[in-house]
């Protein structure tokens, strides 16, 4: 994982307001739930007592019960009550677990894995997509959420993955394509042509007028989107489970049709198209070996893998750019 990160963790709707959730993020046990005003707080899913898991317990006032011995936690992961020891004796400060500061917005749940005194203010959005209206689809993948990512940078397996899909046309042969980095987003350019047997793939630096292709983005650490019209947007997260998982959130996004049943509508029907692509990619990169991508996994890449090539080195270079100091 990439450390000092805003994570894309979870869709808010799957994190109600009386109940904790349990869940698995970047190798680690943790318990989410709702204070009283909605805010959500996040610590350890381990009581520092005798280890019970808290997401078993209830939720008090906005704090959170241990379900073993009654020990309510603070979203700052202190304990704030031992029932044993009686309401007039002070709790020892080492009774505490670790907590993560978290944030919500656009329908996610974001958690800051990094060092608290390194905190950005807020994560990045595509904030224009706060203009379209979404469905959303969760698909668990047994496979590092790197290489989920690199399914989307690949452009190269569109006509065979995809034919029947958006990789119709038998559009094998790849020119470019070309990459732009910018601090933290990959933003590449796309022009995949029919193979007449004569033409050779032109070099990203012989590709004219480059803006004008299409084009998709990806933000580090974990989200990406696809232009696929001004109306028309496709967004996934890949969020981090542990070294052989992840979850993929992907979203439709559409701006064409505001009136409220026919926009649930193509919503819906967007939703399906979604996952009938993402499932033909699925099919494939849970066999890739090894399950977690790097810079040196014993594969030849081409030309065409370009963005793939980028997003290797940009990812090594903010690994080594914020060691983790745990």
């Amino acid at each position: 994982m990439i450390w000092n990160q805003w994570y894309v963790v979870l869709d808010s709707k799957e994190l109600k307001r009386r109940s904790p959730l349990r869940i698995t993020r970047f190798n680690e046990q943790l318990v989410l739930w709702r204070d009283e005003a909605g805010k959500v707080c996040c610590i350890a899913d381990k009581c520092c007592h005798r280890g019970a898991s808290l997401a078993c317990g209830k939720i008090i006032k906005g704090k959170l019960e241990c379900p073993f011995h009654g020990f309510i936690y603070d979203k700052s992961g202190t304990v704030t009550s031992i029932p044993a020891n009686g309401k007039n004796n002070p709790v020892p400060e080492t009774m505490k677990v670790k907590s993560y500061r978290t944030s919500e917005d656009y329908g996610l749940i974001w958690i800051w894995y990094g060092d608290d005194d390194k905190i950005e203010e807020e994560p990045f959005f595509f904030k224009e997509l706060k203009d379209f209206s979404y469905s959303t689809f969760r698909d668990h993948w047994n496979v590092h959420y790197s290489r989920a990512i690199e399914n989307q940078l690949d452009v190269v397996h569109l006509p065979f993955v995809h034919r029947t899909t958006i990789g119709r046309g038998n559009k094998t042969l790849v020119n470019g394509p070309v990459v732009v980095r910018e601090d933290e987003m990959i933003t590449f350019y796309v022009n995949n042509v029919m193979d007449d047997g004569k033409t050779f793939p032109l070099k990203p630096d012989e590709i004219v007028d480059y803006q004008r292709l299409f084009h998709l983005q990806f933000h580090y650490p974990n989200i990406w989107q696809n232009f696929i019209s001004d109306k028309i947007r496709a967004f996934a997260a890949f969020v981090p489970v542990d070294e052989e998982n992840c979850i993929v959130y992907v979203r439709y996004y559409q701006k064409m049709i505001k009136i409220p049943l026919l926009k649930e509508l193509m919503n819906w029907i967007g939703k399906l198209s979604n996952i009938v692509i993402l499932r033909q990619d699925k099919r494939i990169v849970i066999t890739q070996m090894p399950k977690k991508t790097g810079m040196k996994i014993g594969e030849h890449l081409i030309m065409g893998d370009k963005p793939i090539i980028e997003y290797r080195k940009h990812r090594q270079e903010l690994i080594d750019r914020n060691p983790a100091d745990n």
